[in-house]
């Protein structure tokens, strides 16, 4: 180990790259594990948690750590690339002491942890040396804390006892330090926690963070979490998903609950959602996305390009303008064929759709297998593809990722 560091914040390690020593990037650090050592000696480190390419989750053993700087960090020697499972009694510093509710030995009152310190001791063991505390009452709930003068303070491993993990636990830290993170890997990151950990994070996200998470998730944690958030928040989130995710959870829940939540939401938002669980399971209808980019021949091609760069379009999405006869939206008037945006690249601004239609692409059923489907998009090497109904109305898109979530196992998203 470097003796150049002997000291540092956990939260100045996350989302660092993790070398070998050859220089060879191994993958992000996202959290450190310690294990209790009793009242009278401070936490020992005993590795941290690297999320390799893959996205899985690896534990590299402090043995291992070479250097550990506010820049990188270097390991050494080969590293098991097993999903990291927590044992015994390991705990995650970010996932499970951020935000974690403490008491002041001295009587001063409680406080809430937002940052750790670890020092590197004389024999070159790692073990927690100060907490950073937000001084404060917490508020019932998962409100965290609620304090005027919300003082922040660095304090002694001494100087502080735990509360019981069972307590509520706010979720600020955690939140807002893995802000910039995609929603694939902050799903990723609790479905590596515990239920109650899960569930007070998930209940602290913004709506429309949530309901992105959420579509990331297995679907058994989906159900658990959307069970947890209460009938009124659950269709607040519902609402904020693809249509296609939307149905695809409501289908693994109760029929009256699943009828109580399709009341609570708006009523265009529950349109789409109701118009998907109508189609049988594993139909093209059942997992197709019902609002894709719907424009008429008469359109331009610079009306399509602002079209697709709408940020909340997936790349899959934006990458085909669907041409149909008035009314746009589903189902639509008659489907006239698709514009993909390599075209659209190619083409004057002021040309009309119209006349750059492809019209040699048939669009899918909606009643065709899901199979047919993945065929197709094979077969045409494509990223998306229209459905349409009996009467020739565009009904919705199907993309590659809607059709690899029905094709991968079930429990792909935990797989090694």
């Amino acid at each position: 180990m470097s003796s150049q560091v002997s000291k540092i914040f956990v939260a100045r390690l996350l989302g660092l790259d993790v070398f070998d020593p050859l220089g060879d990037r191994l993958g992000r650090l996202r959290d450190v594990v310690v294990v209790s050592r009793g009242p009278k000696k401070p936490p020992a480190c005993v590795g941290v948690v690297v999320e390799v390419p893959g996205k899985r989750r690896v534990f590299v053993p402090m043995t291992r750590i070479q250097s550990m700087e506010s820049t990188q960090i270097i390991c050494s020697g080969l590293v098991n690339m097993r999903r990291f499972q927590q044992r015994g009694q390991e705990l995650l510093v970010v996932a499970e002491l951020f935000d974690r509710t403490i008491t002041f030995t001295d009587g001063s009152g409680r406080g809430v942890i937002e940052d750790i310190g670890l020092a590197q001791t004389r024999r070159g063991d790692w073990e927690i040396n100060q907490y950073y505390v937000q001084r404060g009452v917490a508020a019932p709930g998962l409100l965290g804390l609620r304090s005027r003068k919300r003082d922040k303070v660095l304090v002694s491993w001494e100087d502080i006892s735990h509360g019981n993990q069972s307590e509520p636990q706010s979720a600020d830290t955690f939140v807002a330090t893995h802000d910039d993170m995609k929603a694939a890997d902050f799903a990723d990151a609790l479905h590596e926690m515990n239920e109650k950990r899960r569930l007070e994070i998930a209940a602290h996200l913004q709506d429309e963070r949530l309901a992105d998470v959420l579509q990331e998730l297995p679907d058994r944690e989906q159900v658990e979490i959307l069970s947890a958030l209460g009938l009124e928040r659950a269709a607040d989130v519902l609402e904020e998903m693809d249509p296609d995710d939307a149905a695809d959870l409501l289908s693994e829940v109760s029929e009256e609950t699943k009828h109580q939540l399709l009341e609570l939401m708006n009523e265009e938002e529950a349109k789409d959602v109701r118009r998907l669980l109508a189609y049988p399971e594993g139909t093209a209808g059942s997992v197709m996305t019902p609002v894709p980019v719907i424009l008429t021949p008469e359109s331009t091609v610079a009306e399509a390009l602002a079209s697709v760069r709408m940020e909340e379009l997936s790349p899959a999405l934006a990458s085909t303008v669907y041409v149909v006869r008035p009314p746009l939206e589903t189902p639509t008037g008659r489907y006239l064929g698709q514009v993909h945006i390599q075209a659209l690249l190619r083409a004057a601004p002021p040309e009309p759709l119209g006349d750059i239609l492809d019209t040699e692409l048939e669009p899918m059923s909606d009643l065709a297998n899901i199979s047919e489907v993945v065929r197709h998009l094979a077969t045409y090497n494509l990223t998306s593809v229209g459905v349409t109904n009996k009467e020739g109305r565009l009904v919705g898109a199907i993309t590659v990722d809607d059709v690899l979530d029905h094709i991968l196992p079930d429990d792909w998203r935990s797989q090694d």
